[in-house]
């Protein structure tokens, strides 16, 4: 079977390679430099295939207007302007080539979400080897064929979109030139719980769309992300924070470092574990066959005597006749002498 593939940095991604884990570093840097490093490092440390930046700056992506249109309502940010949201989450741009650097020097995979054509600019100055739409530009058609046009993989999130919008939003990246896309499947709730997932989505959206997918997992464990890849998915993005509790924009739904090494941990041995169909005796069974069931005989009998079926019982171990052969058994004659628990073999039977 032929799976879809890109490949980032080297890196196949497909459903015949382990998942590939993006930690998101988003706004979790909280206005510190040096903390957006050691989020980098820590993602290295968990063995994340890559780390992820959203370029943009507040006059980029929203308004400086405080209307109620551009006033935050309900959940985690409520009444905050989005001006001032971005202004305190976004990542400054000379922080950009730094973060580079180290991430190579670590040797960790880094890219990120541009949010309109200067960041594309600036991420290809800096060699940025693949490019991720957020979720709430993936409506933003003419952004999405500006990142494909620079020829690199791009990876969609799919969050608030329905199917047509997914595929309007493929068009656009295939139109341009993309060669290599992924789709995520994701929940734009911060945090979204398990129950909105709704995970029996991603193998449609393999079937529907016939391309490399993922999920982008906003719920605050693992579980779901560990889920999806039995499932089908690639690529696993979570939200990264050295501390839940930091109080940026993003911490409270993010996974710490213990809990990023987890899901490094885990979603490979997930995928280790559907491996493919298999009936036949694995290496680690080897050893047990000898404790499954065979045919001893519980009575010492003479050469001559008739097999009964008081003489005769199926136990552990498995050195003796299988026990499906029990009724062929019974009624004939052993040729020599047996003892009782004897295994039954066919050199003693008439």
């Amino acid at each position: 079977m032929t799976h879809p593939a890109i490949e980032i940095a080297g890196r196949r991604i497909a459903a015949d390679q382990p998942p590939y884990i993006i930690a998101e570093l988003s706004a979790n840097h909280n206005g510190k430099l040096e903390t957006a490093m050691r989020i980098i490092e820590e993602a290295s440390k968990a063995s994340a295939d890559a780390v992820k930046l959203q370029t943009y700056r507040p006059d980029t992506i929203t308004l400086d207007c405080d209307s109620d249109d551009f006033t935050i309502k309900g959940g985690l940010w409520d009444g905050r302007t989005l001006y001032e949201l971005y202004e305190e989450a976004h990542m400054p741009w000379e922080w950009h080539q730094p973060l580079f650097e180290y991430a190579r020097k670590l040797g960790i995979t880094i890219f990120s979400s541009p949010f309109d054509a200067t960041a594309v600019d600036l991420l290809e100055e800096l060699g940025a080897p693949a490019y991720k739409i957020a979720s709430f530009e993936a409506v933003d058609l003419p952004l999405i064929e500006y990142v494909a046009r620079t020829g690199k993989p791009v990876i969609i999130s799919t969050g608030m979109a329905d199917a047509e919008e997914i595929q309007e939003a493929i068009n656009a990246a295939h139109g341009a030139g993309c060669e290599q896309l992924a789709v995520l499947h994701c929940v734009s709730g911060y945090p979204a719980p398990a129950e909105d997932y709704n995970l029996r989505t991603i193998p449609d959206m393999i079937d529907r769309f016939g391309l490399v997918t993922g999920l982008s997992d906003h719920t605050i464990d693992n579980t779901t992300a560990i889920t999806s890849v039995a499932l089908g998915a690639s690529l696993i993005e979570k939200h990264f924070t050295l501390d839940r509790n930091g109080g940026g924009p993003d911490d409270s739904f993010s996974l710490e470092p213990s809990e990023l090494a987890a899901l490094c941990r885990d979603a490979k041995t997930a995928w280790q574990a559907l491996g493919q169909v298999d009936y036949g005796r694995k290496s680690s069974e080897q050893g047990n066959a000898q404790f499954r069931r065979s045919l001893y005989f519980v009575k010492d009998l003479k050469a001559g005597d008739v097999i009964t079926e008081d003489a005769v019982r199926s136990v552990r171990p498995g050195y003796g006749l299988h026990p499906k052969r029990l009724s062929e058994i019974i009624g004939k004659k052993v040729v020599r002498d047996v003892g009782q628990y004897s295994p039954v073999r066919l050199d003693f039977l008439s």
